[in-house]
């Protein structure tokens, strides 16, 4: 096995444990954390939550992974949409470290409560909405806006230099697309975040990645475009 087979592997394995992990940290804390008595009973469920947050971590390492897998590959096409790609990854990955430091913090604040040390309602209520909103608006601008983005850049790119089949790659700019009008309709409003039309839209982009990840792992990318560019 050569070592571009080897890349298209790895990074096949890198998409597929993303999706899994982001997966399980969701499951994990999201019902507690719509739970608006949280704060007076979160301490009990603080290890879920933890354990949940680890997971969204883990993905958010492989979410970088996968970006400096794929780089050699995309600057065949286009060295600025590598490096935008790159870019752009990595600021998803920053903005789900960020929200999972907000749901950190609502663990920690539920734990002073429930030891006594934190009482005043004013200032739990006005943390408790902070920590929330901060957590609510990471995962609309990073694994949904972000996410379009960067599915858009490194799909075109594929799409331009055959290294998969394009109707795959055409699949990923239109999951693309849609994740990003997700994310746009969730910002005004239209529809809350994790509702059914939510995870209806993100149907594309997810069935994207997970084919695009098998074909790496079973074909990998295409030698013969490589050869010929080499």
């Amino acid at each position: 096995m050569n070592q571009d087979r080897k890349n298209a592997v790895f990074t096949g394995v890198l998409f597929i444990v993303d999706d899994i992990t982001s997966i399980i940290g969701l499951a994990l804390y999201t019902h507690l954390l719509n739970d608006p008595d949280f704060l007076l009973k979160g301490s009990g469920y603080g290890n879920q939550v933890i354990l949940g947050a680890f997971f969204e971590l883990v993905a958010a390492c492989l979410m970088v992974g996968t970006a400096i897998m794929l780089f050699p590959y995309l600057r065949r096409h286009s060295e600025s949409i590598a490096i935008g790609y790159v870019c752009f990854r990595l600021f998803e990955a920053v903005l789900v470290v960020i929200g999972t430091l907000s749901l950190l913090s609502l663990v920690t604040l539920s734990q002073k409560v429930a030891s006594g040390m934190v009482l005043d309602m004013p200032y739990l209520k006005a943390s408790d909405t902070l920590f929330r909103s901060v957590h609510s608006w990471t995962f609309i601008l990073g694994p949904n806006y972000m996410l379009g983005i960067n599915t858009m850049l490194y799909s075109y790119s594929l799409y331009k230099t055959k290294l998969i089949p394009r109707p795959l790659a055409t699949l990923g700019l239109t999951g693309a697309a849609f994740i990003f009008i997700t994310a746009l309709l969730e910002m005004f409003g239209v529809f809350p975040q994790l509702s059914v039309w939510g995870a209806i839209l993100a149907i594309p982009v997810f069935a994207y990645e997970m084919s695009l990840a098998v074909w790496l792992i079973v074909k990998g990318f295409n030698l013969y475009v490589i050869a010929t560019d080499n």
